[in-house]
């Protein structure tokens, strides 16, 4: 049979497919995202009758899937207790960010257990990765490496072997001969997906795929790709800081938004139980404009340093920078900072960041925030021993904010004496966290302020 092809235009941000090109996409309004690819018009086998039936759901058999540990503990409880068996789980992350390292390492842990590990690495050679495998002591029987690109010749090997956990370094890489598209293209990666998919599900094997990622950070490929996976974990960091946070954006056997963080070093990544004491480390306590805040990243609370400068400005246009913190989120609170207590900052370059590289975006470092900048506006230092929490309303009231006895509870196991919370969160702490930490109950910012300066 004679298989017509045909040109189309495809959104490489949202999968969009069009006949014409257009500058912006009108799913996603991306512009210049649309790549001409070749589609082949078949749709003869395409469509396959299906064998199932439908089931009364009181009438489904299944057994409690066992979920495999990864001897990580930090990656055990960001994946809700370890690996189910048949799952799919897209990562991605920046280049050179440790990727195919913490997939290594993983492989180690798993091959150790016993188990058959295959780990395709499309990107380079069996050799290229027996060298990064030796030096990061990644030697076992149970683990094999393949060097291969096409998705025809992978299959017949994992049918072959059929591995228990298999890994794909990346997706982008593998293609299909049959499909006329270039690897890495928007019909490439969809039907790949959707092929792992299918193994995946179809032969019990936890497959682990390693995405890229665009310029703006996110997974390379359509959004269809991140709807067909079960779990979506983002790799991040700076890399001039020694750490990696392993973030979960989706996991359909867990909870999401939950992080997990690991130390890079010469021998690869290690695990981080306390990220607190990380991120509070190089604190220097005697220095105007630094304050701690509990901030929550999914269910685990942690203490992060925010620091503020504040200068004055040598042109016409104030300078407003950020880091690690929405900026549109800062020019409101200075807006609310200068009408509620009258400082000119105009006048001022004023500098924020969360110390670490750390990026968080939820309103209850509000608080902190202000006071920061207030402490180096006024060139005075905040008691080392308080953290702050709430978040600020365009009137400049301190609202309430959410698990507020994780936050306590964080603050008094790092040692902390007092802490700034809003009244109307008090109600809501149990007695015995009472007895162990001074709170500093407030309404408005007026108050925090006056509290500690």
């Amino acid at each position: 049979m004679t298989i017509k092809q045909r040109s189309i235009w495809c959104c490489s941000e949202c999968g969009l497919t069009q006949a014409k090109w257009t500058g912006s996409c009108p799913a996603c309004q991306k512009w210049n995202t649309f790549e001409k690819e070749i589609q082949a018009v078949d749709k003869s086998e395409r469509f396959v009758h299906s064998k199932s039936q439908p089931l009364r759901i009181k009438e489904i058999k299944f057994e409690e899937s066992m979920r495999i540990s990864t001897k990580l503990i930090e990656l055990d409880r960001l994946l809700g207790g370890g690996i189910v068996p048949g799952s799919l789980t897209l990562i991605g992350g920046d280049p050179g960010i440790g990727k195919s390292t913490l997939m290594l390492q993983l492989a180690q842990k798993l091959a150790e257990q016993g188990l058959t590990v295959l780990y395709i690495c499309g990107e380079e050679s069996v050799e290229q990765t027996s060298l990064r495998a030796l030096r990061l002591k990644v030697q076992d029987e149970h683990l094999f490496l393949l060097s291969e690109t096409l998705f025809s010749h992978i299959k017949l090997q994992i049918e072959r072997l059929k591995p228990d956990i298999m890994i794909v370094d990346s997706i982008q890489i593998v293609y299909k001969s049959e499909i006329p598209s270039a690897p890495g293209s928007v019909s490439q990666v969809r039907e790949l997906a959707m092929e792992f998919m299918h193994l995946a599900k179809g032969l019990k094997i936890a497959t682990f795929l390693i995405g890229h990622v665009t310029k703006s950070g996110e997974i390379a490929g359509p959004k269809v790709l991140e709807h067909i996976v079960d779990t979506v974990l983002d790799f991040e960091g700076e890399k001039q800081q020694g750490y990696r946070m392993l973030r979960s954006v989706k996991n359909r056997f867990g909870p999401t938004d939950e992080i997990a963080l690991f130390q890079m070093n010469i021998t690869g990544l290690t695990e981080v139980h306390n990220p607190s004491l990380l991120f509070m480390e190089e604190r220097t306590n005697e220095l105007p404009g630094s304050v701690i805040i509990p901030a929550l990243e999914g269910s685990r609370s942690l203490l992060v340093e925010v620091q503020a400068l504040v200068a004055p400005s040598s042109f016409s246009t104030s300078t407003r920078k950020s880091t690690g913190l929405d900026p549109n989120r800062l020019s409101l609170l200075l807006a609310v900072l200068e009408k509620k207590m009258d400082y000119r900052l105009y006048n001022c370059d004023i500098f924020v960041c969360i110390a670490g590289g750390l990026k968080i975006f939820e309103p209850a470092i509000d608080l902190g925030v202000i006071l920061a900048i207030t402490s180096s506006f006024c060139n005075r230092c905040i008691d080392p021993s308080t953290a702050i929490i709430g978040e600020v309303g365009l009137g400049g009231e301190v609202r309430g904010v959410s698990r507020i006895e994780n936050r306590i509870r964080e603050v008094i196991h790092m040692g902390f004496e007092k802490c700034i919370v809003p009244k109307r969160n008090v109600k809501g702490i149990s007695s015995g966290l009472l007895d162990k930490i001074h709170l500093i109950e407030v309404e408005v910012v007026e108050d925090a302020i006056h509290a500690l300066m």
